[in-house]
């Protein structure tokens, strides 16, 4: 076996995934479909915003990377709070 030089980086991970998704696909796919892109376009804003790298988006989930912990909290706060403001009284 050769001996090569191991690089270690430390990474923070943001995960997410969409509560209730298949119920609200179940009674209204075309809405929840749509709020869905909005919810990513947010949350594709907020991590660049935040130095973050967005990794995946499978079904309702988001998966991205950050070069440091407050980088991913921050985004992760401002996707909260602003797709709370996009809500309104939506559930």
């Amino acid at each position: 076996m050769e001996n090569t030089e191991l690089r270690h980086r430390l990474l923070a991970i943001l995960a997410a995934d969409g509560v209730g998704f298949s119920r609200l696909m179940a009674a209204d796919e075309r809405a929840t479909v749509a709020a869905l892109d909005a919810a990513r376009a947010v949350f594709r804003e907020q991590i660049s915003a935040h130095g973050g790298r967005l990794v995946d988006t499978a079904g309702d989930s988001v998966l991205a990377v950050f070069d440091t912990a407050a980088g991913a909290v921050v985004a992760a706060l401002a996707v909260q709070t602003r797709l709370t403001q996009q809500r309104g009284e939506t559930p």
